[in-house]
Parts: structure tokens; sequence; C-alpha cells
């Protein structure tokens, strides 16, 4: 049977699933100096988060006997895909368990942003009762542009739609009988995303294409009053990739008041400096890459990331392998 290391953890029945199957699993962090060292060389699979970088050294590194990867997750811009296809490694990952758990993020986040919720709870612990300073705005007759309209961000539309939220999006992969079919906009041009809507939340991958897409010009487009006249400001929240957004353009747009507010999970450096100018800033708040942690998701992502990379070990046909194009 195979060898397994699981180098970022995962959930105990996941780690005992691959054990009752005869495997033999390794559950331990290694550096990167042994990663390039090598150390996989000994390994038919490896299981990782996002803290193990899979690079072109280190897959080059890694000898022949490496057939599989399964990123514990959706996000896989730590594995350097097109090197693993070439040395015939698949890359599994597992983009459904934590949809739930980002989506219920997400929304915590946009209800924060726009009813004052961590300014008001720092303010309380300064010994203030700053009432009328917090006055915030409903969510209701506003609009809600999405970037990106997979599952995690239909999910969230839904849930707006709900509230009373006017829904927009961009996705230039997307069918648009997709968005049409949930009540939702499709915008051809991501400007006309921004110029249409007060708040914007990003649900799409980091890519080239992607990198710094949210930036000072369309920042500085988005309207300030709501599709109800009311004066909501304009205000980001990112719980998908970090270096989406140009970190930059936020500051200096929440300085100018350009930006009402921006909350994000992700970063662009991660983990982030803790004397990073957003951390500093009044209008924004943030959380460590949390998306996926919740008791749920940890449970689901570690099962399914094992059968997916047991499919693979055993020879079975497998939908979530994420570098095909590359074998």
């Amino acid at each position: 049977m195979a060898r397994i290391a699981v180098t970022d953890g995962m959930d105990e029945k996941a780690v005992q699933r691959l054990e009752k199957a005869g495997h033999e699993v390794v559950v331990d962090h290694i550096s990167a100096k042994d990663l390039l060292g090598g150390a996989l060389k000994s390994y038919d699979a490896i299981i990782v988060r996002s803290a193990t970088k899979l690079t072109e050294d280190v897959l080059n590194a890694s000898g022949d006997r490496l057939k599989v990867i399964g990123r514990a997750g959706v996000g896989v811009d730590n594995i350097d895909l097109d090197v693993a296809g070439r040395s015939g490694i698949r890359v599994v990952n597992a983009p459904r368990a934590s949809t739930q758990s980002v989506v219920e993020l997400t929304l915590g986040h946009l209800l924060a942003s726009i009813r004052h919720l961590p300014r008001s709870d720092r303010s309380l612990r300064q010994g203030k009762w700053e009432k009328k300073a917090m006055k915030g705005s409903e969510l209701a007759g506003k609009a809600l542009g999405l970037i990106g309209f997979g599952r995690i961000a239909q999910s969230v539309g839904r849930i707006a739609q709900a509230i009373g939220m006017e829904v927009h999006a961009y996705d230039p992969y997307l069918p648009p009988k997709i968005a049409k079919s949930q009540g939702t906009r499709l915008h051809k041009k991501i400007d006309s995303l921004f110029s249409n809507c007060t708040h914007i939340s990003i649900h799409c991958n980091l890519t080239e294409e992607t990198h710094h897409l949210v930036n000072a010009r369309r920042l500085a487009s988005m309207p300030h009053i709501g599709k109800d006249g009311s004066r909501c400001g304009s205000h980001i929240i990112n719980c998908a990739r970090g270096g989406i957004v140009d970190e930059e353009a936020v500051i200096a747009a929440l300085s100018s008041g350009v930006l009402t507010s921006a909350a994000l999970d992700v970063f662009e450096h991660e983990p982030v400096d803790p004397k990073h100018p957003l951390l500093q800033m009044e209008h924004f708040h943030g959380t460590p890459h949390i998306g996926a942690s919740t008791v749920e998701a940890q449970a689901r992502v570690g099962l399914d990331i094992v059968t997916n990379v047991m499919d693979v070990l055993s020879g079975r046909p497998c939908e979530f392998v994420v570098n095909g194009q590359h074998l």
C-alpha cells in the first residue's frame, strides 16, 4: 500500500480512514529545506493545505515515486501544477467541503462592515459609548457585486437576495443562463460591476489575470448611494485568495474616504505582518485566513481529500484532478 505524508495537519477521522485502508500515514510538518533536499522521495502521496509550498524546485527534488498531491481545500496556488503534470503527478483538491463555511464567513464580514461591529467592540473596550458614531446601513436595497460566480458566490447571492439585495456578478467563464436562472445580473466587463455595486465580494482564484484585479481605479468607481437612495458607502470583502486585492490601493482609498470599509480574510503575504498599515486603519477589519476553519468544514475536507487521493492511487477516475491539462 501507499506511504502518504500529511504535512499541514488533517482531521483525525480522515487519517484513520487512510490507515484502515492499509496505507502508512506520516503526519508531520516537513520544512522547506527538507523538501528541497528530497524528503518526498520516499512517499507515494502528500496531502497539504496552504502552508506547504510545492514549488518547481521541490517537485524536481522529489524523485519519481510521488503519484498524487492532495490539496485539503480549494486553492492550489501553492503547488506548481505544470511541473507536477510534466512529472506525471496528479493534483487533486476538495472544493466542496468548505463552501458553507466560506459563505457564512463572507456574510459575517459583510454584516460586520456595514454595522461597524469591530469598531464598536474596540470602542467599548476603550471605555467609550459612541452610539451616534456607529450609525450603519442596511443590506436590503443595496447592490452586491460578486467577482466570480461559482458555488460559494452563488450561495452568497441567494442569501443576499433573501435579505433584499440586488445581486450582480462578473465571471467571464460562466454560461449566462446560470446567472439568469438565479436572478443575477451578469456583467460582461468587471468595470461595469464596480460602477453599479456599493458592496463587492470576491470569489475567484488567484491567477496572473486576477492579480490586483481590485485596484485604485475600480475602487474609485464604486457608488456610495444604494439602489434605495440611502447613503451607504462602498464596501469590499475578500474571503477568496490574497493578492486579488491591491492592499496599497485599499489603504489609500480608506484614507481618502473613497472606500468606506474593507474586510479581508486573506492577504497577499501570509501570515500578515503585525505592522501592516491595514491593521492600523479604523475602517478595516480582518481574520487570519479562517474561511474553512470550522469543525464541520475540517471534517468534510479531510474525508473528501482522502477519497480523492485514494481514487488516484487505486487508478479510479477522480473528477477533482486540477492539472489534467498538464499531464
